[in-house]
């Protein structure tokens, strides 16, 4: 009975068991997609290796076969479907294989994303693989409303409240074909610029709002505020993040319901009246003005401008000295010239202060003392930026022109020696004459001095500054430029004065005028006219000593200069001396009468020669070219005026060339006269002329 019983309640409990198992219901079988990917065996046929995609038209494209649309066939399908079509090009399908290689979904991202375009994701893709293939979103997309378009059926969801829980039920599934539109937040304008959503958050709560309150200016956080009734101006200040230090809050602008109003809030933070505070209404606006610099007055400031720290007004206090001013404005800058501080009194009086000079000890003047009222002005160093002589006041300028490389106008300090000037100004240049500098200075009583300073004399002795010529503020240092080569530039000598310059004429190489020292002599300066020509006539030098009184001429015989080397013979030249070469050929106007001789007549080069006691006239011939070839030499005259009363005498030149006699041979002195006659002249002459008249007179008869 028992075991009997037993059996039918395990057979119960068993079916119970069976009952509660969970129901495994089957699958639907998948079917092919837009974006999926079919592979196709087929041995032999490499054209069939690579996998086909499904095109968004659900159709693939097989070579030699063209488009065949497979999308929502069963993968079990796909064989039979595709042999009849690759069957009417290949012969042997026995061992045809056709399968889904991979399932994909195919995602249009549009929007604001950093690469809108189509995309290919796995058959489990989501929303946000879609958007990481898209690049990820751009800064200021809206997240909240991101669209869903499926088959013309457009899905609005949260997605930035899936990125706070991470719920994946907040996000759609994906299908293919489906398409993501990412809308970009208002608040970033209808214009594209940098966004920054940290900003965003604290320009307030409330950007769409009409009934917003409206905070901007000089608070930390501007932007609009959801309106409460309960929140006062105060409340809104908070949550605009305060003021910020140059907020002018006596003067806060509230305009409620169209009515403007000022608010002083340092009044109510002194007095602490509630009363006080306006009353804020839906839609108002407030506006903290920029606080203006107050501008400081009263009886003991004390103003502190120019080349310092911290410039401004300072108040103050009794037994304030220059230095604790001074050191207030944090101390002149090193663009100062702290050597040119000036006080400016409030009676108009100007007090010069050395603080350079001070600090190095070479000034004993204490600071000055400091008033109420008064102005320290420091000011900027003259080297510093643009130069300008507007900078430095003329009482206290040196102006330095000609051949320094950096002339201008120099501040001047009674430290400074005339070599500290010329270093500051980059010194002379390679043209400069540095032996005659001109110095133009103004003494105490207002009159003027011209000085000429010799710097090329003062280095090379070795001399001591305390004598270099004194300089002066308001002062004119002026370096003149060498003479350039008169042969080549000619415009050149009116920089040159006349009364440092030798003027060289007549036969050498470049005459005109040089300049000229007291160390040189006469041979340096014909050496810089290039010397003597070959037509000169050495024996003849002429100087003409200008400076002095009587006029004065030297001669020199420069050729016996050459044959003896005797320096006696040079004159001692100076400057404003002439130096005249004349030439040889021109004698006869250079010289007098009764310093030459006259060789006239039948030679090769007639004219006055110069004559002296060794020459004879032998020498006057040859030097006058010899006899010409219709010369009479047999009746040569020698006509004597200095000495013998214009006694004639002859000398027979054909005769003295046969026998040679010393002793007919006339003497000669200067001042006498050579003739040597044409044959034509002579006795024999004419009477051949006479003939040969004769002779033509007959023939002419014998004809008529």
């Amino acid at each position: 009975m028992n075991g009997l019983g037993a059996r039918p309640l395990f057979m119960i409990t068993a079916l119970l068991l069976a009952l509660l198992q969970p129901v495994q219901l089957q699958a639907e079988p998948y079917r092919v997609q837009v974006g999926d990917l079919i592979k196709i065996d087929l041995p032999g046929e490499s054209s069939l290796e690579e996998a086909f995609l499904v095109n968004r038209q659900g159709r693939i494209l097989l070579p030699e076969v063209g488009l065949v649309a497979v999308a929502d066939s069963l993968e079990s399908e796909l064989k039979n479907l595709l042999s009849s079509q690759l069957g009417e090009v290949f012969l042997d399908l026995s061992l045809l294989q056709v399968y889904i290689a991979q399932r994909q979904l195919l995602i249009s991202v549009y929007g604001y994303v950093k690469q809108p375009g189509e995309f290919t994701l796995p058959a489990n893709g989501t929303v946000q693989m879609a958007l990481h293939a898209a690049g990820g979103l751009r800064t200021g997309a809206q997240l909240n409303r991101i669209q869903l378009l499926r088959a013309g059926v457009r899905q609005v969801f949260n997605y930035k409240q899936y990125l706070d829980s991470g719920d994946l039920a907040n996000l759609p599934q994906l299908k293919s074909l489906d398409s993501l539109f990412i809308p970009s937040s208002p608040m970033t304008g209808n214009i594209e610029v940098d966004f920054d959503p940290t900003k965003a958050a604290d320009a307030g709560d409330a950007a769409e709002d009409r009934r917003a309150i409206k905070i901007f200016g000089e608070v930390n956080n501007p932007g609009s505020y959801s309106y409460r009734a309960s929140a006062s101006l105060i409340d809104l200040l908070m949550r605009a993040g305060g003021v910020t230090r140059y907020a002018g809050i006596e003067q806060i602008r509230l305009i409620s319901q169209g009515e403007p109003k000022l608010f002083n809030l340092k009044h109510y933070l002194d007095q602490g009246d509630g009363r006080l505070l306006p009353p804020v209404e839906a839609g108002a606006t407030i506006f903290v003005p920029h606080k203006e610099e107050q501008v400081k007055t009263g009886g003991n400031i004390i103003y502190v401008m120019g080349e310092v720290a911290k410039p401004g007004a300072y108040e103050g206090q009794k037994g304030a000295t220059f230095m604790d001013i001074l050191s207030n404005a944090g101390g002149p800058t090193r663009f100062a010239e702290s050597r040119q501080i000036r006080i400016l009194r409030a009676n108009g009086e100007i007090v010069r202060f050395d603080l350079a000079g001070y600090t190095e000890g070479t000034v004993k003047a204490s600071p000055p003392n400091i008033q109420a009222g008064d102005a320290i002005f420091v000011p900027e160093k003259t080297d510093m930026n643009e130069k300008s002589w507007l900078k430095v006041a003329p009482d206290r300028a040196v102006r330095v022109i000609g051949e320094v490389l950096r002339p201008g106008r120099i501040e001047w300090s009674d430290e400074m020696t005339l070599l500290d000037l010329l270093a500051h100004v980059g010194g002379p240049s390679s043209t400069a004459d540095t032996s005659n500098i001109d110095i133009i200075v103004i003494d105490p009583q207002g009159r003027t001095r011209n000085r000429q300073f010799n710097l090329d004399a003062f280095i090379s002795g070795g001399h001591g500054d305390h004598l270099l010529p004194q300089i002066r503020a308001g002062a004119t240092v002026r370096i003149h430029e060498l003479p350039r080569d008169p042969a080549n530039n000619k415009s050149q000598w009116v920089r040159q004065a006349s009364e440092k310059s030798i003027y060289v004429f007549g036969q050498v190489g470049a005459p005109g005028r040089y300049m000229f020292t007291d160390t040189m002599h006469f041979l340096d300066i014909l050496a810089a006219a290039d010397g003597p020509t070959g037509n000169a006539d050495l024996h003849n030098v002429r100087i003409s000593h200008r400076g002095e009184k009587p006029a004065r001429i030297s001669r020199l015989n420069l050729a016996l200069y050459f044959e003896t080397g005797d320096e006696e013979l040079l004159p001692e030249v100076r400057t404003g001396d002439t130096i005249f070469i004349p030439e040889k050929d021109r004698i006869w106007l250079e010289q007098s009468k009764e310093t030459t001789v006259r060789v006239i007549g039948a030679v090769n080069k007639p004219g006055r020669y110069r004559f002296n006691d060794n020459m004879t006239l032998l020498d006057l011939l040859a030097e006058a070219g010899g006899p010409s070839s219709d010369a009479y030499i047999q009746k040569i005259t020698v006509i004597n005026l200095s000495c013998c009363q214009n006694q004639a005498r002859s000398f027979d030149l054909a005769d003295f060339s046969r026998n040679a006699r010393i002793a007919n041979i006339p003497v000669l002195r200067a001042g006498d006269t050579i003739f040597i006659p044409n044959k034509k002249d002579s006795t024999m002459g004419k009477i051949r002329t006479v003939i040969k008249d004769i002779f033509q007179i007959s023939a002419l008869a014998l004809l008529l």
